[in-house]
């Protein structure tokens, strides 16, 4: 059975855009979690549901994002998104945003586990949950590249953050897309302003929660190619949480 694809469409909000008027990182990757709770709901699986029903709740481990071109503000995209396979512990899922005319903007490829309310541990996933997603089940599911991580001596540039009450979602940790908030904000804005994100993949190694003091940090390269590479970190307590590599192209 090939796995079931879900789409849908969204306009960018101006609320969901920069000063360089296209969606910013952490929009982008709310809006692919959007339709992919979306289709949860269509399929009668959603997260309401396996919490009540299971105590479990999904949680992404990792994405590998590739940008062609960032959709900009008051622009209409359409989201796509599939369970491609899974195993015991693991699910892939992938997505697409396309702009009106069919041409991919963006594709990402993501792993999720689902997670135990009370104990904070990675739980089995039932053959109830998975099952309406017509997902292949496999030993092994596709690996994401894994990022890079800053040298012990490399010249960095660091900020500090407080968790706030809306940092935080309804699992009670961090919302995974507030790291990439944290990861760019510490670049400032001039260079935001003239580079736009082209490949990034990101590791999530720990939960983070209410009043933590989060550190964020970078290590910027020149690569051959033009293009900058940033090594992207997120420490509480001087242990990373979350890592993650960005290669970026200059805006003409």
């Amino acid at each position: 059975m090939a796995a079931k694809e879900f789409s849908e469409e969204h306009v960018i909000p101006y609320y969901e855009g920069d000063m360089t008027n296209h969606i910013t990182l952490e929009m982008l990757v709310n809006i692919l979690v959007l339709a992919s709770g979306d289709q949860n709901n269509q399929l009668g699986v959603d997260q309401s549901t396996v919490i009540d029903k299971y105590g479990l709740g999904w949680v992404v481990t990792s994405y590998s994002i590739k940008i062609k071109r960032l959709p900009k503000v008051d622009s209409k995209v359409e989201i796509f998104t599939k369970g491609t396979s899974f195993n015991k512990y693991f699910a892939f899922r992938q997505f697409w945003i396309k702009d009106l005319k069919g041409n991919v903007l963006v594709s990402a490829d993501s792993i999720w586990v689902l997670m135990d309310e009370k104990t904070r541990r990675i739980a089995e996933i039932p053959q109830a949950v998975i099952s309406p997603y017509g997902s292949q089940e496999v030993k092994r599911i596709p690996k994401l590249p894994r990022p890079l991580k800053i040298k012990g001596d490399a010249k960095i540039i660091s900020k500090q953050y407080q968790v706030r009450y809306n940092d935080i979602d309804l699992n009670g940790h961090v919302n995974n897309t507030r790291y990439f908030d944290w990861m760019t904000d510490v670049l400032g804005m001039q260079f935001l302003n003239t580079h736009q994100p082209t490949q990034i993949d990101i590791r999530f190694e720990d939960e983070v929660r209410y009043g933590d003091i989060v550190e964020s940090r970078v290590m910027i390269s020149n690569l051959d190619d033009g293009s900058v590479q940033t090594v992207n970190d997120i420490q509480v307590a001087n242990k990373t949480v979350t890592n993650a590599t960005i290669v970026w192209k200059k805006l003409n």
